[in-house]
């Protein structure tokens, strides 16, 4: 079946990776670029990459449900918060399918979306059908959604690393530190002083610690895999790469019998089936993840330093943050969506 696609928002980092997937997709056909700007974008110009490829019956046009929904089957929303939940309604009562890139549908109680965003959720009625869309493990949902809520990328990595040690009991709820570096594409690419090349450049930052828009959302999804709370630190950096992110997991045991064995036996169990998950026995790095749809974790049981210390469990997850984290991970959840595999276009 071909899978008609439109991208509200052309002009972002995401929607520039989610078009280089869908031109090479099987199945896919990009039939609609949908722009809020009053004078419309030359797509090919604002990226030249693209240069060639995109189809002449590819419409680039104003955000129109009406019109989209004539030509598409779903909707990618690559805009930024708030923006992305006044034009969800519309798309979805026009009949298209929506997955959203932004943050809008991604927490699903209302309250902690104003108090984390500090901006009124105006959308409460499709957000409590909202489907998160993280494959490994909401597939059987997300095969079910009309809203699908793409994940983050720092909390997808978090994620990954750290759901199968609660959910095996293997490590505790409590106490978690997440260390993470991430590429600057993950900021967006408008222009921001403090990301201009001469700042960024040879330099390594830390930024909102514990205060980060991203920890609740990994605080709710570890909660909802293990059925039960899960408290942590999350603690973001900058580095000056233009894509990759990095997560150092610190965790403790739940008890003291754990074992090497154990921990590389549970991520080998969770994600067997899982395309996109590689378990390595050596440390993962942002190079070997780069322009690709892998998560690739390994982790590691590390003895006390001191007679006064603790063992502690050390999870490392890299992905790319544009794509496992964002664009490719959106096309991974549309091939869900549309019984597809979930490796077409991606692999």
């Amino acid at each position: 079946m071909s899978i008609r696609v439109s991208i509200v928002g052309p002009t972002s980092y995401t929607s520039l990776y989610l078009m280089q997937i869908l031109l090479r997709h099987p199945q896919a056909k990009l039939t609609y670029l949908a722009s809020q700007r009053a004078e419309l974008p030359d797509v090919e110009k604002e990226f030249p990459q693209l240069l060639g490829r995109l189809s002449p019956e590819t419409v680039v046009g104003p955000i129109d449900p009406r019109k989209m929904a004539e030509v598409s089957d779903v909707a990618f929303l690559c805009v930024p918060h708030v923006a992305a939940m006044q034009h969800a309604p519309g798309l979805l009562e026009a009949g298209l399918k929506v997955i959203d890139l932004s943050a809008d549908y991604r927490l699903a109680n209302a309250a902690l979306y104003e108090k984390v965003y500090e901006h009124a959720h105006t959308d409460p009625r499709n957000l409590a059908q909202a489907v998160y869309g993280l494959p490994e493990f909401f597939a059987e949902k997300i095969k079910g959604a009309k809203l699908l809520a793409n994940p983050g990328c720092y909390p997808t990595a978090a994620a990954l690393g750290i759901a199968p040690l609660l959910q095996r009991s293997l490590a505790k709820p409590t106490g978690i530190l997440v260390n993470a570096a991430s590429g600057i594409t993950g900021a967006g690419r408008q222009a921001k002083p403090h990301l201009h090349f001469p700042e960024m450049n040879e330099s390594f930052v830390a930024y909102s610690p514990g205060t980060h828009r991203h920890q609740p959302e990994i605080e709710q999804t570890l909660a909802t895999l293990k059925g039960g709370p899960v408290s942590l630190l999350f603690v973001p950096h900058l580095l000056p790469l233009a894509r990759g992110i990095l997560e150092t997991i610190y965790l403790d045991p739940a008890d003291e019998d754990v074992t090497q064995e154990e921990l590389f036996e549970a991520f080998e169990d969770a994600y067997e089936d899982q395309p996109f998950v590689r378990i390595r026995q050596d440390f993962p790095n942002v190079k070997f993840v780069r322009d690709t749809n892998y998560c690739d974790i390994s982790v590691r049981l590390c003895p006390p330093g001191s007679e006064n210390g603790a063992t502690k469990i050390v999870v490392f997850s890299a992905i790319d943050n544009m794509i496992k984290g964002a664009s490719g991970q959106a096309v991974q959840n549309m091939n869900l969506m549309f019984g597809q595999a979930q490796t077409a276009g991606l692999a």
